[in-house]
Order: C-alpha cells, then structure tokens, then sequence
C-alpha cells in the first residue's frame, strides 16, 4: 500500500463531491465503484489497458476513460484511486503519488475508499475467504433482495439479479465481497465479518499459512465489537477465531455447529435440505446450483442474513432464486454444432477445482472435459503437487499459464504438470485447444472452461 488515509480523513475529503480519476477502471471492483461515485454525484474518468463491456458502460453513463497511459489524464480530477494489481512504476500512479506528496490531489488505495463507503450503512457484511467469495456474497444479496430489504451490494462478480456487480440501495445493509490479497480486508469496515474457509494462496504475498491465518484473525477483530460467521469445520478458521471478542456465530457439518443442513440429498449435483439453527428447524433449502460446496456457502449465507433480522422464508425464497454469479460454473451454451454444454468457471486453485468438479461429476454427464488455464506462475509453482491431484475422473487439456503480472522464474510450465497427470494433454493457443475439442467432444459429454486469466477467450471459438 503506498498512501493510506482515515476513515475520517475521508470523510473531509468527500464531504463534497469530487472529480475521481480511477487507475484501472475496467476492473470488476473498480467500476462497480466508478458507477457508486458517479450516482453520488462525482466526475469520473479512468485508465484501462483494453475496452471492454464494463468499460463501454461507464463511458455511456458518463465517464471519461482512457486507454493509453498518460500523466496528463490525471489533470481536472483531485482525487485518484488505485488498486493493489497496479505497480508503483506506473506513470500515473507515480505522478497522483507525486502530487498527492505535494498537497495536490489525493491519492487513495481502492480498499480505503470502499471501506469509507462501507462505514456509512448499519449492516455491514464483508464476505471473505480464501474460496468462494463472490458466490456467498451473491448468495447472501439474492436474499435480501428477495426479503425487499433494498441492500447496497458490492460483489466480484456480475449478478443478473442486479444486472452487474454492484448495487446502490439504502444505508441499511452493505454487502460486501472482503479480498484477503495483500491485506485489502483490512481497511474494510464490517459488523459481520464472514470467513467461509482459509488456505494457502497468494504465495507472491503471503510467506506461509501462518501469516494467511494472522491476517484473517486482524480482519476479524475489526468486526470485534460486533458478529463473525465462521466456518466450523476449518482448522484455519478454529484458529483465526482465538481471541475473537464479538458474538462468534458457527456454521458447517461439525456437531455444535450454529447453523447445519440435515435430510441432504442431491438431484443432478444440486442439493435440497434443511437448514438447521442451533437444533432447531430454521428453513428448508432447494439450490438452483451444482456442487457439494454451496450447502455450506448457503449455511453461511443464511447465518449473516439472520443476524440481520432476514426471516426465514426470504432466506429460501433467495437461496432457491440464486442461480449463480457470472463465471460460477455458468451455463454459456452448447459447443457449436453439438449438444455439449459448456460452463464457464472461475476456479483457479486446487481446492476450488475439486469443489466445482465433485459437483459436475455428478450431473449425470458421459465425461466431463475441463480446459484449465492456470492462473500466475507463483501458485502454479506453489501448488504444483495439489494441482496435479486435483483432476480426477476428467479428460483434461491444459492452456498456458495466465502470467497476470509475474515473470516466470520458476521455470513452471503447462506442459511440465500435464505430465503428472493421467491422460492430460498440454495444447498452446485457443484456436488449437478448440480444434483438438471439436475432434474429440461427443454428444453426453459436458465442458467446463476453467480459470482466472484469459481462457474465457475460449468460448469465442466454440460457441
């Protein structure tokens, strides 16, 4: 982090509105909060590397933005915001620091100005861990929505219900996705702070688990004078909570757990059951989406929505309407001139790739085929041996790795883990990967795109 200011502080600067110049603007976060400043009267232009549909939307509404790097974009606007992806040789970043040195504009980390956002609503949930963020926050918006209760939601993923990542509703409830990388949560202000899971991720920041569940345990203790929803069958979890002095509520399969489903069964990978509340009939759940995982994000879901007085019936009226958040094992479509469906996924590390196939594995499908691109040469170093146990029961291809915003000084590469794993193939190149699908996909089969990067780039060729 390069500039920090209080939540105070922020409070005089937007005390009126501002011109805000936002670096990286084409972000998924980054425009949701492009969108948030300019509804409350700001100016807004910003910096993006390429076009794109969120881009083009902030552009019709408005907003000036830039597609080529320039200080000189930076004039007309004193208040510049940033993100963690943005490096300090940047030459807008480097020159908003340099005037915001000088008393010239304000330069503001992208967490600090959501956390100040945040601070103004009664019912702040933040929703972090290290899986699953963006579906329990949709999951847990698609609630309040369905109880009429108008929440303000910022999500790192587009939610149809909204018709895209963010919402602006009243100062009663803030919904908030909670990113744990370099220690965002931790300007982030929330009187319900969910943990759904920690585990060992973003090696290029955190040196060891160690450090991952201390950083947990400092975005919990913001919310000390309020409620945690915590997931009790997580050993990182158990542990991040010692010391926790705020009213602990507990969810998962454990026994003593505050919130359990009991009478689980599966059609097609989608999972009906009852939720119960401290031993007692809470609500019975029917999930529109596929996978084992999600009984426990609707368990935290219904556990947040609770504590904020949500009743029961919008809790199965919201889980049953969710029919998940955009790249979330999302339906795309079949492969031209097949019957063969592909979904779109956004699962990048080991545990969310086992989640999201346990759940496909069970739809009933022939095969399932995945083309996973991996997503940064650290977590792909990292990671190596989990990766290669994490493809079982799938016919594999490997794209290249999604470099984001490293060099490759591991020397790790596709090809070197698809020779650890049975039967995958490791192809360069979307046109190939495509040709060698077309060859190979038979009617009964299902495809899955999987990653964080740019393999969404895929579908261009097979739909």
């Amino acid at each position: 982090m390069y500039t920090t200011y209080s939540a105070n502080q922020l409070d005089e600067i937007f005390s009126t509105p501002r011109a805000i110049y936002f670096i990286g603007i084409g972000g998924i976060s980054m425009s949701s909060l492009a969108h948030i400043a300019m509804s409350l009267g700001c100016t807004v232009g910003g910096y993006d590397r390429t076009p794109s549909k969120l881009t083009e939307a902030l552009a019709a509404d408005g907003a000036r933005i830039s597609y080529e790097l320039s200080p000189d974009h930076l004039d007309g606007y004193d208040v510049i915001v940033y993100t963690a992806a943005i490096s300090r040789d940047n030459v807008e970043l480097a020159r908003a620091l340099e005037c915001d040195a000088a008393g010239e504009k304000f330069c503001v980390y992208r967490a600090d100005f959501l956390g100040w956002l945040m601070k103004h609503h009664k019912n702040r949930i933040g929703v972090a861990g290290m899986h699953g963020k963006s579906t329990a926050t949709s999951m847990i918006s698609h609630i309040f929505l369905a109880a009429d209760a108008d929440p303000t939601i910022v999500s790192g993923a587009e939610l149809s219900a909204i018709g895209g990542a963010y919402r602006l509703g009243s100062r009663e409830h803030f919904i908030m996705e909670a990113c744990e990388y370099q220690d965002s949560f931790l300007s982030f202000t929330p009187s319900i702070a969910v943990v759904l899971n920690i585990d060992m991720d973003h090696p290029d920041y955190f040196k060891d688990l160690a450090q991952i569940i201390d950083s947990f345990r400092q975005y919990l203790a913001i919310a000390g004078d309020g409620c945690a929803v915590v997931n009790a069958d997580d050993s990182n979890v158990r542990a991040a909570c010692e010391g926790y002095t705020g009213t602990l509520v507990t969810f998962g399969m454990t026994a003593g757990a505050d919130f359990t489903a009991k009478n689980v069964r599966f059609d097609h990978g989608r999972a009906e059951f009852d939720i119960i509340k401290k031993g007692g009939f809470f609500t019975h759940v029917k999930l529109s989406v596929i996978g084992h995982h999600h009984i426990m994000n609707a368990l935290a879901s219904a556990a947040a929505a609770d504590l904020c007085g949500i009743s029961p019936e919008a809790v199965a009226r919201g889980l049953a309407n969710f029919v998940g958040a955009k790249r979330r094992m999302e339906l795309r479509g079949n492969v031209r001139g097949t019957a063969v469906p592909l979904y779109d996924d956004y699962a990048h590390h080991p545990t969310e790739i086992r989640a999201t196939l346990s759940g496909a594995l069970e739809c009933g499908y022939k095969r399932v085929w995945v083309v996973f691109q991996p997503h940064t040469y650290s977590r792909t170093n990292e990671l190596f041996d989990e990766f290669a146990a994490s493809f079982d029961g799938v016919k594999l291809v490997l794209a290249d790795i999604y470099a984001a915003r490293e060099e490759n000084v591991w020397g790790v590469t596709s090809a070197k883990l698809a020779e650890k794993i049975d039967g995958a193939v490791s192809i360069s190149g979307f046109d190939r990967i495509a040709d060698h699908l077309k060859r190979e996909l038979r009617d009964g089969d299902m495809l899955i795109v999987m990653g964080a990067g740019d393999i969404i780039k895929l579908d261009e060729y097979l739909l």
